[in-house]
């Protein structure tokens, strides 16, 4: 079954972290650009960070650059985001896709796999 699986949501106190984890299964992430996407309760869904195929080139919205790392094992079929520093605006549904290449922090073009998210939530 080709699919992409999110892990590592949870509850959380601010300035807390959490890694995700972006598991796919069926197909090889080694030549796609992998991206997670938020959408937080009652808003839209917004990309906020990108990795392309070879891990090289790494790109990240204003509202989490400085506090969020994406990165990729290809020999593991895996990307991650790392979160520091956790607000509680940070508490959404975290979604992973997987396209064709990264050129900037909205999510890779050509986005063929979802994840089915993980929900974060920031809170004292």
């Amino acid at each position: 079954q080709v699919q992409l699986v999110e892990s590592g949501g949870g509850l959380v106190q601010p300035g807390g972290s959490l890694r995700l984890s972006c598991t796919a299964s069926g197909f090889s992430l080694s030549y796609s650009g992998i991206g997670w996407f938020r959408q937080a309760p009652g808003k839209e869904r917004e990309g906020i960070s990108c990795i392309t195929s070879t891990g090289g080139s790494t790109y990240y919205a204003d509202s989490v650059k400085g506090r969020f790392t994406i990165s990729r094992d290809n020999a593991k079929n895996t990307a991650y985001l790392q979160m520091n520093s956790l607000k509680p605006e940070d508490t959404a549904v975290y979604y992973c896709t997987a396209g064709a290449y990264c050129s900037n922090y909205r999510g890779p073009y050509g986005i063929n796999y979802w994840g089915q998210g993980t929900l974060v939530t920031v809170s004292s």
